[in-house]
């Protein structure tokens, strides 16, 4: 086989990706128009109780700039597209690749885990990766509420203060929708397990021994530090942190930041695109235990 040739793993997990980001067709479907102010928010969740969707329809004057356009935003992970099983676009999907993958080569041990999973692309994929590789003594572990994310907690976590994520209802994705569609990717089975609740309540008693690559996905301060706090001492020595908002969400790059300093973490961090970031961790979350030393409200 020629050096440029991809080979069949290559091709299948090109294809998940294609799939996953519903931009295997090529065709420039119907977006969401932005709803960037309360008035249009309201109009969008009066349509949604309805089972009615507002959609933007395509400039076909312009299609190909805006073929263009979309093709970026995919990449990026920048768009919602409306029947797609991700949002993370295919910068993050890549690179969740490359860790997945460089854990698997280098022997790390443990498990993979996303905590906030939407539709369950990401965690989809990653179990594609261990099907694609013939892995078959590690889990794919889904943590999420399954009803969207909990109003801000300002009490305790005042960075996220004016935090909306609870009022978009899109965002609540049942566990019963999420285990259809990795069925319809052929990928459920025993090695995809389930945490349903909220992160505080689920996370530090799960039955989660040992992490090889760690995805948050919480969008929150309050979500993203719960998860540092309850699973980061089982993460592996050489294991992934990938934190999906960093770049894009100011309470959720707080979070890590302190969490980061108040555990003497200096791992480098490494931009994916403009928003997600990941780190190895060199000496694993071993030295990590109990509760961050800075306080909520710092």
């Amino acid at each position: 086989m020629a050096a440029d040739t991809p080979t069949p793993t290559q091709l299948y997990l090109e294809l998940i990706k294609r799939s996953l980001t519903n931009s295997i067709y090529g065709a420039v479907m119907p977006r969401r128009p932005a709803a960037d102010a309360a008035w249009k928010r309201w109009i969008v969740k009066a349509l949604h109780t309805r089972d009615l969707e507002l959609v933007q329809r395509p400039d076909m004057d312009g299609l190909s700039a805006q073929r263009a356009e979309a093709v970026r935003r995919r990449m990026d992970g920048s768009e919602w597209l409306p029947e797609a099983h991700t949002m993370i676009g295919r910068q993050r999907l890549d690179s969740l690749q490359h860790c997945v993958e460089d854990a698997l080569a280098r022997d790390v041990p443990g498990d993979l885990v996303e905590c906030g999973v939407w539709r369950g692309g990401a965690s989809i994929f990653m179990r594609a990766v261990l099907e694609a590789h013939g892995v078959a003594d590690r889990a794919v572990w889904l943590a999420d509420s399954f009803q969207g994310l909990p109003p801000p907690n300002t009490a305790e976590y005042p960075a996220d203060s004016g935090d909306l994520h609870h009022t978009v209802d899109e965002l609540a994705v049942s566990m019963a929708q999420v285990q259809e569609n990795f069925r319809r990717y052929g990928l459920l089975d025993e090695r995809v397990r389930f945490l349903p609740g909220w992160f505080k309540d689920t996370l530090a008693g799960s039955p989660i021994e040992q992490v090889a690559v760690l995805r948050i996905d919480g969008d929150m301060y309050e979500s993203t530090i719960q998860v540092l706090d309850a699973l980061y001492a089982r993460l592996s020595s050489g294991g992934y942190v990938i934190v999906d908002d960093y770049g894009g969400i100011p309470a959720c790059k707080r979070a890590v930041d302190e969490f980061r300093a108040a555990h003497g973490i200096s791992d480098e961090i490494h931009e994916i695109d403009w928003t997600g970031i990941f780190w190895r961790a060199s000496e694993g979350g071993a030295t990590v235990r109990g509760p961050r030393a800075t306080p909520h409200d710092a």
